[in-house]
């Protein structure tokens, strides 16, 4: 599906099915140098189950244009001009690592926020961020390696013979790939490292609150979550999974989503 905001073309995937605002909303936000396609699994149940999905590309992410968005703020209140553009007042929002930030920034128009693989502050050390500025392609290993505590998929997704690693490293080359003009890599790690507003941005949510974390997530630590759990009152899932979550315990994880939309406002 096309949107336009900002003066330019959106897009989100929705789920195999024709998006009908009329039905309650889901909206899937993307992390660092990923895309829409991070969430199939969740977003085909979620629109052949009675809601109407949007798994949106950010700006400069996927396919969607425009440039990359300045701050994790500035990200928030994109997501709400998309709602706007679609025709939706408020949706459960759902997003992963970066995402999971934006979603919180969101969350004033939010009916359950569902915040996966996240951490506050989500720091990025020194070490990395370089390594990403002087050598993205080095970087996009690194943090494959540390996203990851599996060698391959597990039998009921992606599917047989599927390669956990090599798919997340080859999607975010081709992201980083589409812009050959800005090192996207680091533009996104520095959203992550510098958002400081997650305790203002926390007083704002008056809906359930879901943390979905993976016990063995080297990127977003589940001990990092400390200051989200006492804002935010969240029910929490911790998953025998890394970071990449949705890949590593896809049933669980989808489990822990439709437990959290039971309970949305």
């Amino acid at each position: 599906m096309k949107l336009t905001v900002d003066s330019h073309e959106a897009y989100a995937y929705t789920g195999g099915k024709p998006f009908n605002p009329a039905l309650p909303c889901v909206v899937f936000i993307h992390g660092a140098l990923n895309d829409h396609s991070v969430w199939t699994l969740l977003a085909r149940w979620c629109a052949h189950h009675g809601h109407a999905v949007l798994a949106v590309d950010l700006p400069g992410h996927g396919r969607s244009a425009g440039a990359p968005l300045p701050s994790i703020e500035a990200s928030g209140q994109w997501l709400h001009r998309l709602l706007d553009a679609a025709g939706v007042a408020k949706a459960a929002l759902v997003g992963h690592s970066m995402g999971s930030l934006i979603a919180l920034e969101a969350a004033e128009r939010a009916t359950a926020l569902v915040m996966v693989g996240t951490a506050y502050p989500m720091k990025v050390s020194d070490a990395l961020l370089a390594t990403a500025r002087e050598r993205p392609e080095a970087a996009i290993e690194m943090v494959t390696a540390f996203s990851h505590s599996l060698a391959s998929a597990k039998p009921s997704f992606p599917g047989p013979g599927a390669w956990l690693r090599g798919g997340s490293t080859a999607l975010k080359r081709r992201i980083q790939a589409r812009q050959p003009a800005l090192n996207l890599f680091e533009h996104d790690f520095k959203l992550c490292d510098a958002y400081a507003s997650a305790e203002a941005a926390a007083a704002r949510v008056a809906c359930p609150v879901t943390l979905i974390l993976g016990a063995m997530d080297q990127m977003t630590s589940p001990r990092q979550t400390a200051s989200l759990e006492a804002w935010l009152k969240p029910r929490v899932h911790r998953l025998p999974a890394g970071h990449e979550i949705m890949a590593e315990a896809p049933d669980a994880t989808l489990a822990a989503l439709r437990q959290a939309l039971s309970a949305q406002g």
